[in-house]
């Protein structure tokens, strides 16, 4: 061993200053803070992976888990001493020193400086592979995902890309939080999946977000069985996480969307409207309440912060609290509660969480609170659009107040039947500046699932992005990110699944830049629309322009998934592109579907003009045949029963992926809804069809359910 670890430094690396970084070769997420490439080393023979003796329990957890994933692709883990390897030891030892002053450029002072203590780390070649070294466990482990992502191919044919790297995130807290209370609820196993992967891109915290799906000792009637997580399931992921360096910060709504809890009877009188989703500040049992929840979760969360919500207290004023809220104002009723419910909670000895979109618009009375309560809290400013002008308006009011901040982008994966990426690049991207700029000490990346629809596995791209944003500092690179995703976490070096994303991202902004599907419903309310309703015909109007550019969007990505999946039958998170697949066969859908409602009503059209000639019977396409063309074998009513419920089938495998049962029978009836509709038409139309028949006359379409041709339809006989 000693031999080798001699050789370990052979290599001196030109003292050149590394430049700023754009992009890496080969990609990294998140971009390392200095990168400089070495030579390559064929793993054929397989690879070494040590670390220093004696190693650290939490670092040979760190080995043992990289050795586990690259077995998982077919590389060679082996002992021998010939074969290229990683190395990986502590700073403080003789080798770490030694390895941290060969990674420091030219210029830079000798010392490690006091960022990178916590969770930075150093990487240098020679000849037989790569050392790393770093202060702590976290730096360790984060060395080594490096580490994995230096490693492109799999088995025989993997190369480790050896490479001079210094780096060290630019935000303390790197997070993401999981939405677990609009329907879908996360298996235990997903959400391991979850922490594993976060943690491979350096993401140090894990937030489920609870309304009433955190089973209570205090609270019995808050986490229905089935559709909650228990006590067991806590510390069970509590202690998954721990090994990936993860803290776990539950979420549990304490003043706004409670409505699940506050449906029940019992807690009637604290509620601010009757069954409503705001507590009523002030009234007797309400501090009770919450503290009863929160005492539980600090006992299965043990992590340095809780977070009691708060945001969106819409109906505030409008019941109980109306004469205290007309008398002293929204803002300072609110802050009042907050304070209340921060100071109960003081004993528990945590950070306090809570969102900032209310006490934000009051930044004289943030200023105002006492010191106490500046010290007990962080707010977290949210934000889940891109803003041109900048996020300080949503920072400022906090830090100005001495008061430390999140900031809180998202995923915009919300009501959406595919992410809407551009949207959620852009606000991570924007937001995250903006607070690393303005003196934020963490990032909450979110996720949400707002009408109970969303798909996990579509979410991994703004994942990813998120936390190379929160890792790096300034603004992160989005085309660079673009370029990189797929080789990265499919391992596809084709590129061709970052096209499939581009296309996929292209058809989803088609939508959006023309305000299509950007109500409240969003483009899922898009997919169930009738085309045939009221409100379907004028959505129609608007959507024709754009239905072809729409559909070839998607069928590119299918396309492109399928030739990736040809070219590499070994990509790696086979369910995430199984979801892009489902992703992009849904917006196909979903422009087929206005497009052959148009159709139908004009060839029901033609056939009442074709039904009017005396020489109809020679005519082609004759009665028979356009109406053959609404309801028959190859018939456009058929396209859509077909496709629903192929669709409905496989959002039911995409769905049990990754979540528990529980709430998926109401998206599976809204299928099954929307078939049995156009299961009915076809009755209609075949009865049309006999009436044809029987008496050569047709009803009127407005007894089908058929409206009107669209504007410009070729209707007349030809």
């Amino acid at each position: 061993m000693s031999r080798c670890l001699c050789l370990l430094f052979a290599l001196t690396l030109p003292g050149l200053p590394f430049p700023a970084l754009a992009q890496t070769n080969p990609p990294l997420v998140p971009l390392p803070r200095e990168f400089h490439a070495a030579a390559g080393l064929p793993l054929a023979s397989g690879i070494r992976i040590d670390c220093e003796q004696p190693c650290d329990a939490e670092d040979a957890f760190a080995v043992a888990d990289l050795k586990s994933t690259l077995a998982a692709r077919g590389i060679a883990i082996t002992e021998a001493l010939s074969a290229p390897h990683i190395f990986t030891t502590r700073s403080n030892t003789q080798m770490g020193k030694t390895i941290y002053q060969e990674s420091v450029p030219a210029g830079s002072p000798a010392t490690i400086p006091a960022a990178m203590h916590a969770e930075g780390y150093s990487i240098v070649p020679d000849k037989d592979g790569i050392a790393l070294s770093a202060d702590t466990a976290a730096g360790v482990f984060y060395a080594l995902q490096t580490a994995r992502q230096l490693i492109t191919g799999d088995g025989a044919s993997a190369i480790l890309h050896m490479a001079t790297i210094r780096d060290w995130p630019a935000m303390p807290i790197r997070g993401l939080h999981d939405d677990l209370s609009r329907g879908p609820i996360d298996t235990l196993e997903f959400q391991k999946k979850i922490i594993r992967t976060i943690a491979a891109y350096k993401v140090n915290l894990y937030s489920p977000y609870f309304e009433s799906t955190q089973q209570y000792a205090s609270n019995p009637l808050a986490g229905v069985p089935g559709a909650s997580m228990s006590a067991a399931d806590a510390r069970e992921l509590v202690a998954y996480a721990a090994q990936y360096h993860v803290t776990i910060v539950p979420e549990q709504e304490a003043f706004g969307h409670l409505r699940h809890m506050l449906i029940w009877e019992k807690y009637q009188s604290m509620a601010e409207t009757p069954h409503g989703a705001v507590l009523a500040p002030g009234e007797p049992g309400s501090i009770d309440l919450i503290d009863g929840m929160f005492k539980d979760l600090a006992a299965l969360y043990p992590g340095p912060y809780l977070h009691i919500g708060g945001d969106e207290t819409i109906d505030l004023g409008v019941g109980r609290t109306r004469a205290d809220v007309d008398a002293r104002g929204l803002a300072a009723v609110y802050l009042d509660f907050l304070e209340k419910i921060v100071t109960d909670l003081s004993p528990l000895h945590r950070k306090i969480l809570f969102w900032g979109d209310i006490a934000q618009d009051a930044p004289e009375l943030l200023k105002a609170l006492p010191q106490s309560f500046k010290e007990q809290t962080i707010a977290v400013a949210w934000g889940y659009s891109p803003n041109p002008r900048g996020f300080e308006k949503q920072i400022r009011p906090f830090t100005d107040a001495g008061l430390q901040v999140w900031v809180s982008p998202s995923i915009n994966n919300y009501r959406q039947i595919w992410p809407n990426q551009q949207q959620a690049l852009d606000d991570i991207q924007e937001f995250t500046r903006d607070g690393q700029q303005f003196g934020a000490t963490g990032q909450l990346n979110t996720l949400w699932d707002d009408d109970g629809e969303s798909l996990a596995n579509m979410n991994w791209y703004g994942i990813l992005f998120g936390a190379a944003a929160a890792w790096q500092p300034g603004t992160s690179s989005i085309p660079a990110f673009q370029q990189s995703y797929a080789q990265v976490f499919h391992g596809d070096a084709s590129g061709l699944l970052n096209q499939a994303q581009n296309e996929l991202t292209a058809a989803m902004s088609l939508l959006h830049d023309n305000k299509l599907g950007t109500n409240s419903e969003g483009t899922d309310g898009l997919f169930w629309l009738d085309p045939w309703s009221r409100d379907g015909q004028t959505m129609a109007a608007r959507m024709r322009p754009f239905l072809t550019p729409l559909r070839l969007h998607a069928e590119r990505a299918i396309e492109l998934i399928q030739q990736a999946r040809l070219a590499n039958p070994n990509l790696r998170e086979a369910d995430a592109i199984e979801a892009m697949d489902f992703g992009a066969r849904r917006i196909d859908f979903l422009g087929l579907k206005f497009q052959v409602c148009d159709e139908m009503a004009t060839g029901y059209a033609r056939a009442q003009s074709t039904a009017l000639s005396p020489a109809s019977r020679k005519i082609h396409p004759g009665v028979s045949s356009l109406l053959s063309d609404i309801n028959g074998v190859n018939g456009r009513l058929q396209d859509l029963t077909y496709g629903y419920s192929q669709l409905r089938d496989m959002y039911e495998q995409q769905w049990l992926r990754s979540y528990r049962p529980a709430n998926l029978r109401p998206i599976l009836e809204h299928f099954d809804y929307t078939i049995d509709t156009w299961q009915a038409r076809i009755d209609k139309v075949r009865g049309a069809q006999h009436q044809w028949s029987d008496s050569h006359t047709l009803p009127p379409a407005s007894d089908l359910g058929i409206p009107a041709p669209p504007p410009g339809s070729q209707i007349a006989i030809q």
